[in-house]
């Protein structure tokens, strides 16, 4: 089991996507300022979770969200609070 994520900078407004298998833990370390690349976000909240059978499927996701860079597209999938993907066998 797995997860894709999105957090949310408190302070700008900016999204971070990610993967994990354990959601909490990884919320901890970003909330705590020990994930770089979120550190300087000024606080995180989480808008968004998704689970997955495997974390294959979560990288997978998370990397095709990444090369998206659409902030347009983040916020549909956040108001919807639902991926809509096939992800490939």
């Amino acid at each position: 089991m797995a997860y894709v994520y999105i957090l949310e900078s408190i302070k700008d407004g900016r999204y971070y996507i990610g993967s994990t298998t354990n959601l909490k833990e990884r919320l901890k370390h970003h909330e705590g300022g020990f994930t770089p690349s979120t550190k300087r976000f000024g606080g995180v909240k989480l808008v968004f979770s998704q689970y997955f059978a495997s974390l294959r499927d979560a990288r997978y996701l998370e990397r095709r969200l990444k090369n998206l860079k659409r902030k347009d597209y983040l916020k549909k999938i956040i108001e919807d609070k639902y991926i809509k993907t096939t992800i490939p066998a």
